[in-house]
């Protein structure tokens, strides 16, 4: 009874977890934390490798569409932003994404990330260290 009561529990979470991610998969409306303005738009999607990534799909501000990745380093060097992929390599684990990287394309860095759904909304964690402690929060919107 123990054991059966044990795998109906790991199932069920796998399928909470699995529904976790289907919310965060799609197109997600950034804000831009210094004016709060409406940024760009940002597709999240599974790649063909079973890693996570999030790319580029739309400039929203007036203006923007052509920038380029001028502080970008080595393959990303003055690269369009639109079309840039910026979540790249992450993977899934108890219903947020993790792991693999994230690009700011205003400073060229890259940042430890952790994804997850909240209240509707997408939480971005980027930090400098893989616990996550020294870093920022942003919120997106659903398009």
């Amino acid at each position: 009874m123990k054991k059966t009561f044990l795998l109906l529990f790991a199932l069920m979470q796998t399928v909470l977890a699995t529904a976790q991610i289907d919310k965060i998969l799609g197109d997600w409306v950034t804000v831009d934390d210094k004016t709060g303005q409406n940024y760009g738009v940002v597709t999240i999607y599974k790649g063909t490798d079973g890693k996570y990534y999030g790319k580029i799909s739309q400039m929203l501000v007036p203006g923007t569409e052509t920038l380029k990745c001028t502080e970008c380093v080595e393959e990303d060097t003055d690269k369009p932003i639109l079309g840039m992929v910026i979540i790249r390599g992450m993977s899934e684990k108890d219903g947020a994404l993790v792991g693999g990287k994230v690009l700011d394309p205003e400073s060229g860095k890259f940042y430890y990330g952790r994804i997850s759904y909240d209240n509707g909304r997408l939480k971005l964690r980027g930090s400098l260290d893989k616990a996550g402690i020294l870093g920022r929060n942003q919120r997106w919107n659903r398009k």
